[in-house]
């Protein structure tokens, strides 16, 4: 297949996975976003300028998640590969649990369906399978691609649906000054869980869809959790002690994906003087840190209803 385009500019969402009981399944896409710009040049290679949230952290080459995204979509349709100049302007904070791997590798798949004369050939599905070949779960991945707040499964390929969302829920970042590397979050978990704590979560995930689409006054008992998170504490105290505050102050708290970040899916009350959304989680979480924020940033953030997007330039 050949290129259609040389210069294309996509946005990708922030993302936080599994809600509480919704693990590997559920997810969010938040109004934080990530662009990238890609050009196909004559010169071989890549180059990869990065500013914003781990810029110094990050390849600048071929090692470049975008980049390696993009080159295994071009190579899924059968197209050449080309010498690429990506500038990413990164806005969703690193290792935190916020799906910043899995928007990096919706954004190169996306650069690339901008790319191809066929755009069809990378569908939703078809990009949503090779995000899921190289993140190993679509959780985070499938919000990113589709906005809104999606449910994922895998059976003979990989599915995701997007789910309703009451206007009045309001997802709340509370994001620590450190990070956490997901294969670390992971390693903690165990190999089985009892029965009662499987039946459990079931119920609980099944009440979230109803919660979170029509009656968010659930919330707090809806996102209630026994699969993972307290499996993590020891790898995240802090965050599953803000956790268990919040909750206790009726805040329907969770880990965000696999931490640190802590998601509060609270309820609209207005508009603050900022312009961003009041909630009424708002006083609840600045008396859990008593006015001294060291370090935490707090992110009111509206679901983003979009998903990723792409669009020719030039």
């Amino acid at each position: 297949m050949r290129l259609a385009a040389d210069h294309v500019r996509v946005r990708v969402p922030a993302t936080s996975a599994n809600l509480g009981p919704g693990f590997d399944a559920l997810g969010v896409a938040l109004e934080l976003y990530d662009e990238v710009e890609a050009h196909a040049v004559s010169a071989a290679g890549a180059v990869v300028e990065v500013a914003g949230e781990g810029a110094e952290a990050v390849g600048t080459g071929e090692d470049h998640l975008v980049v390696r995204a993009l080159r295994l979509a071009l190579d899924h349709v059968g197209a050449s590969q080309v010498g690429l100049r990506l500038t990413c302007v990164n806005r969703i904070p690193h290792g935190r649990g916020l799906g910043s791997s899995a928007g990096a590798v919706v954004a190169g798949l996306l650069a690339a369906r901008g790319l191809v004369a066929d755009p069809h050939a990378l569908d939703d599905e078809v990009v949503l399978a090779l995000a899921t070949r190289m993140e190993g779960h679509p959780d985070n991945a499938a919000p990113a691609l589709l906005g809104g707040v999606t449910v994922a499964w895998t059976d003979d390929g990989v599915r995701a649906t997007r789910l309703a969302v009451h206007p009045d829920v309001v997802p709340v970042a509370i994001v620590p000054p450190y990070e956490l590397a997901t294969r670390t979050a992971r390693a903690v978990l165990p190999t089985h869980v009892p029965h009662e704590d499987a039946a459990f979560q079931v119920g609980r995930a099944a009440l979230l869809v109803e919660a979170i689409g029509r009656r968010p006054e659930l919330l707090l008992a809806a996102t209630e959790d026994r699969l993972h998170q307290e499996y993590r504490r020891g790898v995240m105290p802090e965050s599953l002690a803000l956790v268990g505050v919040l909750r206790k102050a009726g805040v329907a708290a969770v880990v965000s994906g696999a931490g640190p970040t802590v998601l509060a899916l609270a309820r609209r009350t207005g508009t603050a003087t900022d312009g961003s959304p009041a909630t009424d989680a708002d006083q609840s979480i600045a008396d859990a840190f008593g006015g001294h924020l060291a370090g935490w940033r707090v992110l009111p953030l509206a679901v983003d209803t979009a998903g990723g997007i792409v669009e020719r330039l030039g």
